[in-house]
């Protein structure tokens, strides 16, 4: 059951306010699917009117965030909850725990650490929940494109960059994680998989050199 995501976003508004329209549409989306958001505990940027949007259509709203950041006054009084913690480390843990799934809407360094860090999870089967990026206005274009080059550089397996989801649209991206299937693959095997095949290899290849 999809009964709550963490959305990871900009602790500003961005220039155009595309992103503040579509972030009023998500919000929709999780009023209606009767989902509870799960971010950062921020009154500010897109964070703060996530939150904002959500409540005011009667939603619930968790917010986790460090101590440091609550007393620099930019935590979100008005939540469902809030839960403090005493570092961005344990943030990330108790966002883990607490959520179904994780998307990131555009943002800056934070946001896409902390997205990263959750689709490393699930690349490791620490956790089997969906991950994914809200390209609003293309904003992520040239990430997918980087990823892609992971791939073709065989840094990623294609079975790897196939579990993030990418769209455009709102609505879409929640039906996609509403019918997740998290892939059974195991990145330690494949990895010794390969290792095997290169070992291989260099054998062979010494062999040969010592017959010359």
């Amino acid at each position: 059951m999809m009964k709550k995501i963490c959305i990871f976003c900009g602790s500003s508004y961005g220039v155009s306010p595309i992103y503040s329209e579509v972030v009023k549409k998500l919000s929709e989306l999780f009023i209606v699917n009767d989902i509870t958001l799960v971010y950062g505990g921020a009154k500010v940027g897109l964070m703060g009117k996530l939150a904002d949007d959500v409540l005011s259509s009667g939603g619930k709203v968790i917010g986790i965030i460090p101590k440091f950041l609550i007393e620099k006054e930019v935590a979100h009084n008005g939540l469902t909850e809030l839960i403090e913690v005493n570092s961005m480390h344990e943030r990330k843990e108790i966002m883990e725990k607490n959520s179904d799934g994780f998307i990131a809407l555009p943002g800056g360094f934070g946001t896409i650490e902390e997205i990263f860090e959750m689709i490393t999870w699930g690349q490791l089967s620490i956790h089997e929940k969906p991950c994914g990026f809200l390209n609003i206005n293309g904003f992520y274009d040239l990430l997918d494109k980087f990823l892609e080059n992971i791939v073709e550089e065989g840094f990623v397996e294609r079975e790897f960059k196939d579990m993030v989801i990418i769209n455009s649209d709102p609505e879409e991206i929640i039906k996609k994680f509403l019918n997740y299937e998290h892939h059974k693959l195991d990145k330690a095997k494949k990895a010794l998989d390969k290792l095997k095949t290169v070992s291989n290899t260099s054998v062979k290849s010494l062999k040969i050199s010592l017959k010359e």
